[in-house]
């Protein structure tokens, strides 16, 4: 533990599931952490339970005034950013037929146009103090389709190049900024239950992702929180541009 002591972080959507989990083990390993979150109850309630050393800001990570104001809010906290994990996301069902069109649109400015702006500030600020690690969450969707999620698997094989591109910018301009991706299989996450509660028979599409891992289980929010805290650590400090894959063999499995 302590592998984070003295960093600074920001941790998008971090007011439940996923994001909630990563800060929460930024807190525990010694990293004072800013939670952002488009849901601003639940961000409040999230800040208060991760004590003194979490604050949480309203934040829409498609819109640039709010990246803006969350940088600001970095810098005049923290005075610097040592750590960035661009979390928020959404998943919303549909194929290329069925897809409402307004819902794709949402899908990519918030999965992937939010990705790219966080990047783009976080290097703002990580770039003055020569140093910062930047984990974009994308997904095994990101090279595993399926036929009902084509907004989100087109999204996050966005994140997915996104992040080499990212990686090579960083380190051939010398700014000391690594960029890597951790590729989640299916998380037990509010998220999820929102995608169940989309469909007619939820406790079958449950079961059908369980099947899908070969280790018979869906992950946990600390699984992929165990792997953010290793990328924004000096572990590994000589790792960019990679994807890790944490999914219990999902990705294998034909």
């Amino acid at each position: 533990m302590n592998r984070l002591e003295n960093q600074c972080a920001i941790v998008t959507g971090a007011a439940s599931g996923l994001g909630l989990g990563i800060a929460r083990r930024f807190v525990e390993e010694g990293a004072r952490v800013l939670i952002t979150d488009i849901d601003r109850e639940a961000g409040e309630k999230a800040a208060a339970e991760l004590g003194d050393a979490a604050r949480f800001l309203h934040h829409d990570t498609s819109s640039v005034d709010d990246w803006q104001r969350v940088m600001a809010t970095a810098r005049q906290d923290f005075d610097r950013l040592d750590a960035l994990v661009n979390n928020a996301g959404v998943t919303l069902m549909g194929s290329v037929e069925d897809v409402a069109i307004d819902d794709f649109d949402r899908t990519l400015a918030i999965n992937t146009r939010g990705t790219f702006l966080g990047c783009r500030f976080a290097i703002g600020l990580m770039k003055e103090r020569k140093g910062g690690s930047i984990v974009n969450i994308a997904s095994v969707s990101a090279f595993k389709p399926q036929p009902e999620l084509v907004a989100y698997n087109t999204s996050k094989a966005g994140v997915a190049l996104m992040t080499q591109s990212v990686a090579l910018h960083c380190a051939r301009s010398g700014y000391g900024i690594r960029c890597n991706a951790i590729n989640p299989g299916v998380i037990h996450t509010p998220m999820l239950d929102k995608v169940i509660a989309q469909v007619e028979d939820g406790e079958a599409l449950m079961d059908s992702y369980k099947a899908m891992h070969p280790l018979g289980r869906i992950g946990e929010p600390g699984d992929i929180a165990s792997m953010a805290a290793y990328l924004c650590s000096s572990e590994a400090a000589f790792i960019t541009g990679a994807a890790f894959t944490v999914d219990g063999g999902l990705g294998i499995n034909s």
